[in-house]
């Protein structure tokens, strides 16, 4: 029986109907505002915090990643709020004191970029700007989007220290990253480089790998001539009577505008690469190459260059081997230019190289040591000298010839003319063999989307593999082997894959590249002697005492202070003359800001943590190359080991179709979309639906299936608040008083218990709330609820299993509203109000309820599985008898069930079963069931006969049973009848 039947039931025979003002329809966008309110003015975080004075409970740090204060929030940020509120949440409903300190990175280059566009919108140049008032200006920028995407994120129901975050420009905070910095200056391993870097010419600075995107591009691409002039060994020589000497090396590269900057070629016979010389005997039409002339390349690769630069044959080849390669010389390919006034009229070495592959190309690499750092990795083995031919805004020297002030990459981020000018002038000198385009995946900055070069430039760098003697060395004496063993035996990863990821990039990366050329930033506060060179050991001011000016000051004023004129006699006065140094102005990687955090926020705040480390850094999983990367290098210079105990990683959010969302293709989905038309909630509910350890989907089709299953269990919500309406403690019935029934829903709370601690301190928030929502539509919708109604609705409120019910129903609200808060946090809170109104009252104040082991009971599960079981196939036959419209409901049957197991016989007698299938009466046997009999395959050795229910219905609980008619009350059964008094 339902409850919206009953209420058309005759006046005179009233029942116990759900009372609650819980609605159906949740409202949720227009009623989260409010709980928001309220939780601001019950002080909730506060007084959790409180709770904590005692010292009971654990501490339990999540270390927030700092978003970027630019901008609205997009559905990778509201995922990534969304599972850190999970952790922090439940962690705390666990017992522990979880607190959440939430950030932003504030300094560098997009709210550079922007205040520099609204200067050039204005006709401005920043240059013409005093450096203190532009950096307020990007101050006061970052201010406003920080307001912004606090409230955005305060909307999606996120809990946390929100009156007080860290902000990486905060004074307090540049002093310290200023200070962390200095130890990497005292330690020996900052040093100042001159090597090829990731070089924005739009932005003009230095990037960090984590600062890159990879994009489709279209690239020119050349196979080059390079004249064998010499050769030391000449094999060919000895076994052909001839020489290698007139033949070329031919190189392929898809960056033509490198080859003024070369200065070796790489070969990989060492590697197992086989070579040899092909004599060209026939092209065809529009070919460079020329009849008679011979080109050295890989044997593996020699049919691509064929088809490459159109020939139609070449001789079968004959083998060059490796004493003949590393004794040649060869010639640049501009040597002797027209124009070139001598510039590359050099002679170019043959050099082994172990990063040299035949995969593509010709199995040689054209080496530029300036712009790669295979290149400069040979170069400095060698002594290959570096070349300085291309600008800071990605154009060649003004007097390079030929080629002079051309741009490779223009201000716009589009191809320059240098390229196709390098194209024209190695065409013109008779080296270029073969040309075409390439579509591949190239380097873009991810914040101007421009295409990036590799470009030699002064830079200052944290040698990781430089030994350190800081009396921290646990875990090694250098940044990567810390790194790496911090990896291996301090940190849990989830998932596991991360830990491979991270392991690998440790492993395999170069020197950490710290400066940038911007203004926005924290400085690097070093000086440098005047006349010293970067190698010399006096290069570096390393002075204590100075770095304890410079803290200081930043402490007071914060960084702008390093730009006010004569600073730098400030500092330094007293100590050393200041004109014997120069004060250095570029900036910090961004990444070291938000690397730094573990110091300033986790060491330093009272609400940090007592070690400084956190509990758990959690990111999407391109933050093993960012926040989790710079992190560990930067504290493992500083602290000596990772700042984490614990690193989760989470997917990309996609559109429906699995594709990345991109404003141009339309399929972006916002959170405050979202949020305006479902709520929050079922943003939240979206996250713990997912597998959040791969890419996530969402889009209009799947949020309805997330409300609908909302809809699911608010509805389950709703059910237990109506049937507990008036419920008093004197009223509660003990366990062993139970009904079986009663006391299976209590087993499977204790087992739920057991899931549910483990799946929240797991984070498998997916796992635990499946294990919940098919325990609330399954096992109570489904089964105890639907069987329980009858005795909700018509027994007196004395009976025993109304008692035993309305107990349970108590039981499951304290335990399914706390396990649930942490996902639904405003669904909850409602939930919670509804029972329990109140000034200060909240689910989010209370704890996960501890359950008893005791109500654990296997013997009785497996019982009651049996029921079930024979219950399915009872309602399946009596479905068969409504679809064809023989009874309108289940109370009309009496069926005969024949059971062949003795034990599930037993189970079956022991309750009553009657009112376990919702029907007015059933007989169970063990007879044999005749053929007609109903039966489901899934459950052999039960099968039901179908019967009509004899006498007459009652008037109240519309039971069909002989004894109606024969009480006080007309037209009611002995229940009914005692109920109604």
């Amino acid at each position: 029986m339902c409850a919206d039947t009953l209420e058309t039931a005759d006046p005179k025979y009233p029942v116990f109907l759900p009372e609650t003002e819980f609605p159906m329809r949740a409202g949720l966008p227009q009623r989260e505002p409010g709980w928001l309110n309220r939780w601001n003015e019950i002080g909730i975080y506060d007084r959790l915090r409180e709770k904590a004075k005692d010292g009971t409970r654990k501490p339990f740090t999540l270390h927030d990643g700092p978003p970027y204060a630019n901008g609205h929030l997009h559905i990778g940020h509201a995922l990534n709020k969304i599972l850190k509120d999970f952790i922090v949440r439940s962690q705390q409903m666990l017992g522990h004191d979880a607190r959440y300190v939430p950030g932003w990175d504030c300094h560098g280059l997009p709210i550079e970029w922007k205040i520099e566009e609204q200067y050039r919108a204005k006709g401005l140049n920043k240059d013409d700007v005093d450096v203190v008032a532009f950096r307020q200006e990007c101050r006061k920028f970052a201010e406003g989007w920080i307001d912004i995407q606090r409230e955005e994120f305060k909307r999606l129901g996120v809990t946390g220290n929100w009156a007080d975050p860290y902000l990486t420009m905060d004074y307090h905070a540049e002093a310290v990253i200023a200070d962390e910095f200095m130890k990497f200056l005292m330690n020996g391993t900052l040093y100042q480089g001159s090597k090829p870097v990731m070089w924005s010419p739009v932005e003009k600075t230095a990037l960090a790998e984590a600062e890159v995107e990879y994009h489709d591009h279209t690239s020119h691409m050349v196979w080059v001539r390079f004249p064998v002039v010499a050769v030391g060994v000449d094999s060919f020589a000895a076994e052909a009577g001839g020489t290698l000497v007139g033949s070329s090396v031919v190189i392929w590269t898809t960056t033509p505008w490198t080859i003024p900057q070369n200065r070796a070629v790489a070969h990989g016979h060492g590697n197992g690469i086989e070579y040899s010389v092909f004599t060209v005997t026939a092209v065809a039409d529009g070919s460079l190459a020329n009849v008679g002339e011979r080109i050295i390349v890989a044997e593996k690769l020699a049919d691509t260059v064929k088809a490459a630069a159109k020939i139609e044959s070449w001789d079968e080849g004959r083998p060059v081997n490796g004493d003949a390669l590393n004794s040649m010389t060869l010639a640049h390919p501009y040597r002797g230019i027209e124009g070139g006034n001598g510039e590359w009229d050099f002679d170019v070495p043959m050099l082994p190289g172990d990063h040299v592959t035949d995969d593509a190309g010709t199995g040689f690499v054209h080496t530029a040591p300036s712009h790669g750092d295979d290149d400069y990795q040979l170069g400095l083995k060698f002594g290959l000298p570096m070349t300085y031919n291309v600008e800071a805004d990605g154009s060649y020297r003004t007097d390079l010839p030929l080629f002079g002030g051309q741009a490779i990459i223009t201000a716009e981020g589009k191809e320059g003319p240098a390229n196709v000018s390098n194209i024209k002038a190695m065409h013109g000198a008779g080296a270029l063999f073969a040309k075409g385009k390439l579509k591949h995946s190239y380097p873009h900055s991810w914040r101007s989307k421009a295409p990036l070069i590799f470009r030699n430039t002064p830079q200052w760098f944290a040698a990781i593999d430089r030994k350190i003697d800081d009396g921290m060395g646990t875990y090694g004496d250098t940044i990567r082997t810390r790194a790496l063993n911090s990896i291996n035996q301090l940190v849990q990863f989830t998932p596991v894959s991360g830990r491979n990821r991270l392991h690998s990039m440790i492993e395999a990366r170069p020197d950490w590249v710290l400066s940038r050329q911007r203004a926005w930033g924290v400085p690097l506060t070093c000086f440098t002697k005047r006349g010293a060179k970067p190698t010399d050991p006096d290069f570096l001011l390393r002075n204590a005492e100075v770095n304890a000016r410079i803290l200081a000051a930043f402490e007071a004023e914060g960084a702008d202070v390093w730009y006010v004129q004569g600073f730098k006699e400030k500092m330094l006065s007293g100590i050393v003359n200041p004109q014997d140094y120069e004060q250095v102005f570029d900036v910090l990687d961004v990444w070291f800001d938000s690397g730094s955090t573990h110091a300033f926020v986790l060491r330093d705040r009272p609400d940090g943590s007592a070690d400084g480390l956190a509990d758990l850094y959690l990111e999407g999983t391109d933050q093993h190359r960012g926040w989790f990367h710079s992190s560990l290098l930067q504290a493992c210079g500083t602290k000596g080991r990772a700042p984490y105990r614990g690193v989760l990683t989470h997917g990309f959010t996609l559109d429906e179709k699995g594709m990345k969302m991109s404003k141009s293709l339309g399929n972006t989905v916002a959170p405050q979309q979202v949020i305006d038309e479902y709520g929050a909630d079922i943003l939240r509910l979206w996250v713990a639906l997912s597998d959040y350890t791969v890419d996530l989907r969402i889009g209009k089709e799947i949020l309805k299936g997330v409300a609908d299953s909302y809809r699911r269990l608010r509805n389950t919500m709703r059910y237990i608040l109506g049937n507990l309406a008036g419920f008093a403690e004197a009223e509660r019935l003990p366990v062993a008083e139970m009904p079986e029934l009663e006391q299976w829903v209590l087993h499977r709370l204790a087992e739920l218990d057991t899931e549910v601690r483990k799946g929240y301190a797991a984070y498998d928030f997916q796992g635990v709330f499946q294990r919940l929502f098919t325990f609330c539509t399954v096992d109570l919708s489904a089964v105890y609820f639907d069987i329980r109604k009858d005795v909700l609705y018509c027994d007196s409120p004395d009976s025993t299993r109304r008692r035993a019910a309305r107990t349970v129903l108590d039981i499951l609200f304290h335990r399914l509203t706390a396990w649930l808060a942490p996902i639904l946090v405003f669904t909850m809170e409602e939930v919670w109000l509804e029972r329990f109104p109140g000034d200060s009252s909240s689910i989010h104040l209370q704890d996960m309820p501890d359950t008893p082991k005791d109500w654990l009971n296997e013997p009785l599960a497996a019982k009651w599985a049996q029921i079930r079981q024979a219950r399915r196939v009872v309602t399946a036959a009596l479905e068969v008898q409504r679809t064809a419209k023989v009874i309108g409901a289940s109370l009309e049957a009496a069926p005969v069930v024949h059971v062949e197991d003795a034990a599930m016989l037993a189970a079956l007698k022991s309750v009553d079963f009657a009112q376990v299938c919702i029907t007015s009466a059933i007989q169970v046997t063990a007879d044999p069931a005749p053929n007609e009999a109903f039966r489901l395959p899934e459950v052999p050795g039960v099968a039901v006969v179908f019967e009509t229910a004899e006498g007459e219905k009652c008037a109240r609980c519309w039971q069909i049973l002989p004894d109606v008619g024969s009480h006080k009350h007309p037209h009611t059964c002995a229940r009914c009848n005692d109920a109604l008094g």
